[in-house]
């Protein structure tokens, strides 16, 4: 099950991929940059969130391996 900063970084992930699109659409540089940082940052939130999601899921099952 996603944690809260899988579903975090994935919201800001898609407002920056719609910021992205919305920008070039207006023809607006400075608004398809913003969406683009948006995006790299929900998708760094996103991967952060995934990875603490799997430790955590590594150390139960070594607790439950070692009868903790």
């Amino acid at each position: 099950m996603p944690n809260k900063d899988e579903i975090k970084g994935k919201t800001k992930e898609v407002k920056g991929n719609i910021k992205q699109k919305a920008g070039r659409v207006l023809d607006n540089p400075d608004l398809v940059d913003e969406g683009a940082s948006d995006e790299a940052a929900g998708s760094l939130q996103k991967d952060f969130g995934t990875v603490r999601r799997k430790v955590g899921e590594t150390i139960e099952k070594v607790g439950k391996a070692t009868g903790r």
